[in-house]
């Protein structure tokens, strides 16, 4: 899905980031409340905004209030300290659609980011992305990949470091940016693993292989053609 995280806290925001986008999601991120509103009436095909109430500029509630009376067309999951009964009301009466109280494990934000997802789509499921550079196709649905016609069988890790070449093609990535993009942020791991996992890839996709290129000094780039 692609997501919204209105949240002041730098350090949450990093980790909560990457752990969605290790899920596959795609996220933006403000770090208050007017630039949360500005971002969520820009962004199109936005799915979910996940908000924190407690921000340094307006609360989280006013923002879900003005999200509501502006008709932006979007769900919003809220993150608060606060637990009481009255507190969770007032939430959802302010527009939230779901509720995660602060400490939370990130397992509990993943699962309700699911439940939203099956309310937004009572119907047929909507189609997934397919991303395609040169030769290398990629499949989010069915997770299958394809070189030149030809079906790739990818660990998850080399599936997730090829979806952020994909996802970047024709960029140069860092060591750092494919880290940050392909590996959990639970998961110690240092940069050397990326050249590894860039070798398996290579290997493993035969003559496409040759699409990663190595930018001497800086990183990898996938060649889009």
């Amino acid at each position: 899905m692609h997501l919204l995280l209105v949240e002041d806290d730098e350090r949450l925001a990093r980790a909560l980031t990457r752990l969605l986008e290790e899920d596959r999601h795609v996220v933006e991120h403000a770090p208050d409340g007017v630039t949360g509103l500005e971002l969520a009436a820009a962004i199109e095909g936005l799915d979910v905004v996940i908000l924190d109430v407690g921000l340094p500029d307006m609360s989280g509630l006013d923002v879900a209030r003005r999200l509501r009376r502006d008709r932006v067309d979007v769900a919003i999951l809220m993150l608060t300290a606060r637990d009481t009964v009255t507190d969770r009301v007032t939430g959802l009466d302010a527009g939230a659609d779901d509720y995660v109280v602060k400490p939370f494990a990130y397992q509990e934000v993943a699962a309700r980011l699911r439940a939203l997802a099956r309310r937004a789509e009572p119907g047929p499921r909507r189609a997934e992305p397919r991303l395609e550079a040169g030769a290398i196709t990629l499949d989010e649905t069915s997770r299958r990949v394809t070189a030149a016609g030809r079906n790739v069988d990818l660990s998850p890790r080399e599936f997730s470091l090829l979806e952020a070449l994909l996802r970047h093609a024709g960029q140069t990535l860092s060591r750092d940016q494919l880290l940050d993009l392909a590996w959990p942020f639970s998961v110690a791991v240092t940069p050397n693993a990326v050249d590894a996992y860039v070798h398996y890839l290579r290997t493993k996709l035969g003559d496409a292989g040759a699409q990663i290129e190595t930018v001497r000094g800086v990183g990898y780039r996938l060649a889009d053609a």
